[in-house]
């Protein structure tokens, strides 16, 4: 489904100045109880000091950022790919911060920036991807649906945004 959504990779030091964008993106998606790494009450503070950690990742060249933007310029979805990784693993990346932000989500954006990821992967010469989803949760289905395979389940990995315990489900996929 193409709606008009554009997705994209964000280059350098424009990723700072899309920090408000994103951080408003993680915010909806802790406060929709998503378990992305930050306990609720999120505040802007905490999310934007998140992102421009990030932004600095990227401008390093140990980031690669997508967000998938409105048609309008309003940012509606992000995920990252972790480059900077140790010496032994120039050939893999770690996939992170897969966001939706509730307005958009059921318009087939996740799978579109899960596909443009793959695609920064490959030009990056990344051909091994990790990643982890709380277990049993949507995104579990998404990945599956994308090619990604299930390595295994780690009960009680980490915390909802309300403080209850939840497993966390390992994946990878092999790019050809």
């Amino acid at each position: 489904m193409n709606d008009g959504v554009h997705i994209r990779r964000v280059a350098g030091e424009e990723a700072l100045s899309l920090v408000p964008a994103l951080a408003e993106v993680l915010i909806d998606c802790v406060e929709g109880g998503a378990s992305v790494s930050f306990m609720l009450p999120i505040t802007r503070a905490r999310a934007e000091a998140f992102w421009r950690g990030v932004a600095a990742g990227v401008a390093a060249g140990e980031r690669a950022l997508l967000v998938a933007e409105e048609p309008d310029g309003a940012l509606v979805g992000t995920v990252q790919l972790i480059l900077g990784l140790p010496e032994n693993q120039p050939h893999r990346a770690d996939v992170a911060k897969m966001l939706v932000h509730r307005r958009a989500r059921r318009r087939g954006i996740a799978t579109r920036l899960m596909a443009a990821l793959d695609d920064v992967a490959r030009a990056e010469g990344r051909h091994v991807l990790v990643l982890d989803t709380v277990t049993g949760g949507d995104a579990e289905r998404l990945y599956a649906r994308a090619g990604w395979q299930r390595v295994g389940e780690v009960p009680r990995y980490a915390l909802m945004p309300d403080g209850a315990p939840c497993g966390t489900t390992f994946f990878y996929k092999h790019l050809t």
